[in-house]
């Protein structure tokens, strides 16, 4: 059997703004912006090691986000088996989210990327999905 949570897709790192966050973890830590959304107040940087990224975010909390085929589909199978749900599924620009909660407490974020990956422009501003 192969296991639900594919890989860590990134983690969250709440910033007061974009700028500042990017301040701190692009210019004095050296992680490289690999795309940039203002109209959702989100920047995802570039974990040199990882497929894995950070990403600065203005509206949500601290939290790791689980690649999984279907976040819907994931959502379900983690309530069935004795975790809760925190926020039912949802669309992103780039596929669907779940937020869930382990049966421990921990919140777990599950994302699929069904809709593609954000293409960008040379400043890493976000143009589209593709």
């Amino acid at each position: 059997m192969s296991g639900l949570l594919r890989a860590v897709d990134a983690v969250t790192v709440r910033v007061p703004d974009l700028d500042s966050g990017l301040a701190f973890y692009r210019d004095a830590l050296g992680h490289e912006l690999v795309w940039r959304n203002d109209e959702i107040g989100q920047a995802g940087l570039r974990l040199p090691d990882s497929d894995a990224e950070i990403v600065l975010a203005t509206a949500l909390d601290y939290a790791p986000s689980w690649l999984v085929s279907s976040a819907d589909a994931a959502a379900e199978q983690i309530v069935d088996r004795g975790g809760r749900l925190v926020t039912a599924p949802f669309d992103l620009p780039v596929g669907r989210c779940a937020v869930v909660e382990d049966p421990f407490g921990n919140p777990l974020v599950v994302l699929d990327l069904s809709k593609g990956l954000y293409t960008t422009d040379e400043r890493g501003s976000v143009t589209g999905i593709g």
